[in-house]
């Protein structure tokens, strides 16, 4: 990476470019009446140098290939970016005073909407697992020569999944990743714990393995020098550690508390602290050359097509195992197709995509929320990732798959170990939630398995479907009932027991679809006719099926499920098929589980066989 001299001519334009960033961030922001103008003018130094000295990108064209990449983890600093990419010319400054309206992109907090933006961030402590995942794809994918720099407040730095990123980052050696920490002493409501003890924060960061700096984040030369010798620092990722002060260069605001999240007052305020910066300006001061990356290398991937599944009816094997062949499969006829772990790559069979393509598998260890974060971040490189654990673990990350569903991340996540059907492990890895959480988040592609062959083809699917997806996995071995040719899509079901004279329709997936088919024997053999569903996709759901089984069976349905009683496939169903005047009745797991054979706690917590008929028999009655 060339090194910029520190000229004065180049100085003067650096902090015209910083002073012109914080007028524009104080003329957004009093003209939306909201926003944090006192956090971008603490930040403003170090993103003028990065954007208009250091970085290389093409500024009409943020997604140009080999482009060095900019994370805002401070996403309240919104209109800092978003005056930088103006400034740059990507478009006119006039659109900065459309910030936080429904008319324009311009958001409170950053969101992919905006061409230069790979991730949602707003909610803090997650830029830095996203910044993992685009210097992951850079190094070790790509092999490209990008460097990804992340931009962090002082206060997300206590969040725990910063560490996990920390820890992650130096394992994997990641020397073209830079955090930068703006230590502008002041959170929202208090000091930060830390507040300007700066050889505190350069001992953590260094006992991490970090390469750690300590800079006068508002001196420009001492930043050039800093990213630099970042830039030189081979074999581990570095940290600047930016001493600075919240609403630098406005006296009225400038490291006093209470100015969080407080524009200035339009009118006579803001004018004045306009003033005040104008006359800060130096001569000489013309736009720097921004530097340009080169061109692309690589070309554009052949994606084959899968082979057939390897299952035929009568075999049995576990939806997770079947996930795992799936995966390798894809390894295979997709060169985009990568997998992250966090541990548990033998229980999830992540391991055999692992075994084989090492290079495209990356190992997190125990830091769920770092896994989904880079995975993000690798999703945002045009990667495709399979993010694979215990679907109970799921809930530490909630936040980050919270806002890859506000990106549109194109995350493919399965969950193992689902329900009680695990049996002996117990509540605390049985995953009883996991389709109300997915459910909930929008665009979000809920999948639901119940043999192998249908795993398999859905993993096919997912992977080929923009935007995420949620597989559930389960841990006992089933049968498999669909042949290798079997269609599936997504939004699909299957009615895989049907007869004209059908009174009830009962609805399943997964362990309890053969619950169910059991239970249509033992009423066939009553003389109690049932209809059964495959409801293999939850959302999007089938309703014009569900609807059509409904009417054939009286307007009756049953569903059944290993998953807690609120926000599951019967509450999907309900909401489907409910405005219709169905009733639907449900079974599901309705208190906290405890230990046992997966057999007899299917059986005690009403989701077996026996439940099933028995409560056949009353609605029929």
């Amino acid at each position: 990476m060339p090194t910029t001299t520190a000229t004065p001519e180049v100085l003067a334009a650096l902090h015209n470019r910083a002073t012109a960033l914080r007028i524009e961030s104080v003329r957004a922001t009093s003209e939306a009446g909201s926003g944090h103008p006192s956090s971008c003018a603490s930040a403003a130094d170090i993103v003028a140098t990065l954007f208009f000295s250091v970085m290389r990108y093409d500024p009409n064209n943020p997604k140009a290939p080999n482009s060095d990449r900019f994370v805002l983890s401070k996403g309240h600093a919104a209109p800092l970016l978003y005056a930088a990419w103006a400034e740059a010319g990507l478009f006119p400054k006039s659109d900065l005073l459309k910030l936080r309206t429904l008319s324009s992109d311009l958001e409170g907090h950053p969101t992919p909407r905006l061409s230069f933006v790979d991730m949602a961030t707003g909610s803090l402590g997650q830029g830095l697992a996203v910044g993992v995942g685009l210097a992951l794809n850079a190094k070790f994918l790509d092999k490209s020569d990008y460097r990804t720099y992340v931009l962090m407040g002082d206060g997300e730095s206590v969040e725990g999944s910063v560490w996990e990123a920390v820890e992650v980052s130096r394992h994997y050696g990641l020397d073209n990743l830079c955090a930068i920490v703006d230590v502008n002493r002041l959170g929202q409501s208090d000091p930060t714990m830390l507040q300007h003890d700066m050889e505190a924060y350069r001992s953590r960061w260094a006992g991490f393995g970090w390469h750690a700096l300590i800079v006068d984040g508002h001196d420009l030369s001492a930043l050039l020098g800093a990213f630099d010798e970042a830039a030189r620092t081979k074999g581990r990722p570095t940290v600047l550690l930016a001493k600075t002060y919240k609403g630098r260069g406005i006296s009225a605001i400038e490291n006093h508390s209470n100015w969080h999240g407080k524009p200035l007052a339009k009118g006579e305020e803001t004018q004045k602290a306009i003033a005040e910066l104008t006359q800060q300006l130096k001569p000489n001061g013309a736009m720097p050359q921004i530097q340009k990356p080169a061109g692309p290398t690589q070309a554009t991937p052949t994606v084959g097509q899968l082979p057939p599944p390897p299952y035929k009816p009568g075999d049995s094997a576990a939806t997770r195992e079947a996930f795992g062949v799936a995966l390798e499969a894809l390894g295979g006829v997709n060169p985009a197709v990568v997998a992250l772990d966090a541990d548990v790559k033998n229980s999830t069979y992540t391991e055999k995509f692992a075994k084989k393509y090492q290079n495209r598998f990356f190992e997190n260890f125990i830091a769920e929320q770092n896994m989904l974060g880079a995975a993000a971040g690798l999703a945002a490189c045009g990667k495709i990732p399979f993010v694979a654990t215990f679907a109970a673990f799921f809930t530490r990350a909630y936040d980050f798959i919270r806002m890859a569903a506000i990106s549109q991340s194109n995350l493919k996540l399965v969950g193992t170990h689902v329900g009680v059907s695990i049996g002996e492990d117990g509540p605390s890895q049985m995953g009883l939630e996991d389709i109300a959480m997915m459910g909930a988040q929008p665009g979000v592609v809920v999948l639901y398995p119940s043999d192998a062959t249908s795993t398999y083809r859905l993993v096919e699917l997912a992977a080929n479907h923009k935007g995420m997806v949620y597989v559930r996995a389960g841990r006992p071995k089933s049968p498999v009932l669909y042949g290798a040719d079997e269609r599936f899509h997504i939004g699909g079901s299957k009615v895989v027991r049907q007869n004209a004279g059908d009174v009830l329709t009962i609805v399943a997936a997964g362990v309890t679809l053969f619950e169910a088919l059991n239970a249509h024997e033992q009423l066939k053999a009553a003389g109690i006719p049932v209809r059964v569903v495959d409801l293999y996709s939850i959302a999007p759901i089938d309703r014009a099926t569900l609807m059509d089984c409904a009417r054939a069976t009286q307007g009756r349905i049953l569903t059944v499920e290993d998953h807690y009683a609120h926000g599951g496939l019967g509450d999907a169903v309900l909401g489907a098929v409910g405005a219709e005047g169905i009733k639907v009745h449900k079974l599901a797991v309705r208190t906290i589980p405890h230990s046992g054979k997966p057999d007899e706690l299917i059986d005690h917590y009403g989701i077996g066989a026996r439940s099933i008929v028995d409560t056949a028999k009353q609605i029929i009655k």
